[in-house]
């Protein structure tokens, strides 16, 4: 595990328009949107026949929300070739859903202002448990036509091993 230090000079904190995705191996191109990494555990009560009025609180189960990932609509079929491993219209019989790899350990990574990869992490198990291919057209909007997939994931931890990057610094030309 790595060793943290404190960048005395980071005041501010990270913002959340500079981050990146990856699975397989190879960062996916064109995503503007990461939902939200969120865990809920369950509170289990309980009291014994001696204890006062009120209960005791223990964890229960933990629960991973899925993540939603949003990009453009473009020619790459990333999303919708994971999508179709969990079904296949018209693939045939015994061949609708891809039981040896429909899952994927993903990687989000969030950068500072500098590009510079500050934290990192690794979430568990995804697949694809909705597919948006082409949303809502309106010819009297002004948009970008946005695609989604929602992953459920198995849970995703924080990667330590990437340290705070050290900020870097430009220095005034000599006069």
């Amino acid at each position: 595990m790595a060793q943290f230090t404190v960048n005395a000079n980071r005041f501010d904190p990270y913002k959340n328009f500079k981050f990146r995705v990856k699975w397989e191996g190879r960062y996916v191109a064109g995503i503007s949107k990461v939902g939200a990494l969120k865990r809920t555990t369950e509170i289990v009560e309980h009291r014994e026949g001696g204890d006062p009025s009120s209960p005791r609180k223990s964890p229960g189960r933990t629960m991973f929300e899925g993540i939603m990932l949003e990009r453009g609509v473009t020619h790459d079929v990333e999303f919708e070739q994971w999508a179709n491993k969990v079904w296949n219209y018209g693939a045939g019989l015994g061949a609708e859903v891809s039981l040896q790899d429909f899952r994927k350990d993903i990687v989000i990574d969030l950068m500072n202002e500098a590009g510079q990869i500050a934290i990192s992490y690794r979430i568990f198990r995804c697949w694809v448990s909705e597919f948006t291919a082409m949303p809502e057209l309106d010819a009297n909007a002004n948009a970008v036509a946005i695609q989604s997939i929602k992953l459920e994931n198995e849970g995703w931890e924080r990667d330590y091993d990437v340290a705070e990057p050290a900020e870097p610094d430009f220095l005034e030309p000599a006069s």
